[in-house]
């Protein structure tokens, strides 16, 4: 019971913070391991009950037109290849090589949201060709879906950064299609970890039902009030994980 008390908790806010501005894995893996979770059981089990949180999300942007099928089936197609280039690297490189990149990147990152106050703002959406929007959309998906396989920490924070600020999309398509690529890659993830016996069902399912909620709530603030709602979230995000960067 101590482990539901846990998790369930810190799985809903997980499943709120992921749906408006992506990172929640942040919140719901540590979550697992400080209810002493092995470490493989704790990614398997993550993976399950994320994957149930972002379907309805992604249902959700899609019920209300928010998903364009070519971009979304697209970019999760890339951001899978992606993914599975990027898991492969891992294997040659050292996590500290990465990491060591983030510690100089996030506070550009950051730096760069706290100064584009117009973030969320769709006055500039669609100000580029729709061609070019949909290949840097592409590009966004293979390479953060790599990063994604190789590291992987605020995957969906980068993605609708990238989405809004180079492909000028708007709030809600840019959110809409993150969650069509997270949710290509957390299937694919919690999938193979089935395969391998990494997940503890009754803990995952029902941290999943707190995940589904999680995720209605925060993708419905994004759906009512994209501009107002997503900055700040991204920037405690990418504060959140600039820590967990250099403390480990």
């Amino acid at each position: 019971m101590i482990e539901y008390l846990i998790v369930c908790p810190l799985v809903f806010l997980a499943g709120f913070v992921d749906s408006i501005a992506g990172g929640g894995g942040l919140i719901s893996l540590p979550s697992y391991l400080i209810a002493g979770i092995p470490a493989h059981m704790a990614l398997g089990t993550n993976k399950l009950c994320s994957a149930m949180g972002t379907t309805i999300a992604t249902l959700r942007f899609a019920k209300n037109g928010y998903i364009k099928l070519k971009l979304g089936l697209s970019c999760a197609a890339l951001a899978l290849v992606g993914s599975s280039l990027g898991a492969n690297l891992s294997l040659l490189i050292s996590e500290k090589v990465i990491s060591g990149m983030m510690i100089v990147i996030l506070p550009i990152v950051a730096f760069y949201v706290f100064k584009n106050k117009k973030m969320g703002d769709d006055s500039e959406a669609g100000t580029i060709p729709e061609r070019k929007a949909f290949l840097i959309a592409l590009l966004a998906a293979f390479g953060v879906g790599a990063y994604d396989g190789f590291y992987g920490p605020g995957t969906g924070t980068f993605l609708i950064l990238i989405l809004t600020g180079a492909a000028k999309y708007d709030m809600k398509t840019a959110a809409g299609t993150t969650k069509a690529i997270n949710l290509a890659s957390n299937v694919a993830a919690m999938v193979t970890f089935i395969v391998n016996g990494k997940v503890i069902y009754p803990l995952g399912l029902t941290a999943g039902l707190f995940c589904i909620a999680g995720n209605y709530i925060g993708s419905g603030m994004v759906l009512a009030n994209g501009q107002k709602i997503v900055r700040p979230v991204v920037l405690i995000v990418l504060a959140i994980l600039f820590v967990k960067v250099i403390f480990g």
